[in-house]
């Protein structure tokens, strides 16, 4: 899924390949959830909870914690994001070191509990065990990270959109790890626009 539909009226990305870079992706091209109604439109978007699922409880603090949360993945993701085929340099800082802290510390508590509901017809589907709270939520974010973070093939996979000015961060997971852009039909067609001015300037000079 790439932008939010009719039902879903924000600028919302669900194309990085993780929870937790969808996250990150929640930034451009900007703040995405700076209120309840588009968090509440990300949470479900993102497959966190079933489609349906009651979440008139959020309130205005929800954002917070999860912009909060947003901050340490970026800050961890970028330190272990390849560069020119080598892992950075640089050693981890002291804020590295918080961000990691934070992130551990909402992965303790539990994730949102499933259960199987029994429809009309007899088919079973997953529903929450109770309305999802704020801190189960963003434990499931933060294990999505510490999943990620911890998993050399996946981490080796991270790349950095190459359009010019985005910064959403992207799991490539293309045949022979060619995949330069967060969205082909976004930041790749802007691309492909702007060489074909190049090309057409210079044929002009």
């Amino acid at each position: 899924m790439a932008l939010g539909t009719a039902t879903t009226p924000y600028e919302l990305r669900f194309d990085a390949g993780r929870i937790c870079l969808d996250l990150l992706s929640t930034t451009h091209p900007a703040e995405q959830l700076g209120s309840v109604p588009p968090l509440r439109a990300w949470i479900t978007g993102t497959g966190l909870v079933p489609p349906g699922t009651p979440l008139g409880h959020l309130d205005a603090s929800w954002p917070a914690a999860f912009r909060e949360l947003r901050g340490h993945v970026r800050r961890l993701v970028l330190a272990g994001l390849p560069s020119g085929g080598r892992l950075r340099e640089a050693g981890p800082t002291a804020a590295d070191d918080l961000a990691l802290a934070g992130v551990n510390d909402l992965a303790r508590t539990a994730p949102p509990a499933p259960r199987a509901v029994r429809c009309e017809d007899g088919l079973l589907l997953r529903a929450p065990d109770g309305p999802p709270e704020c801190a189960a939520l963003l434990a499931a974010v933060a294990r999505d990270a510490v999943e990620l973070l911890t998993d050399p093939v996946a981490r080796a996979a991270l790349r950095q959109c190459a359009g010019d000015n985005c910064p959403i961060v992207y799991l490539d997971t293309s045949r022979g790890r060619r995949r330069r852009w967060c969205s082909s039909e976004l930041c790749g067609n802007r691309e492909r626009v702007a060489r074909h001015r190049r090309r057409a300037a210079l044929a002009r000079a």
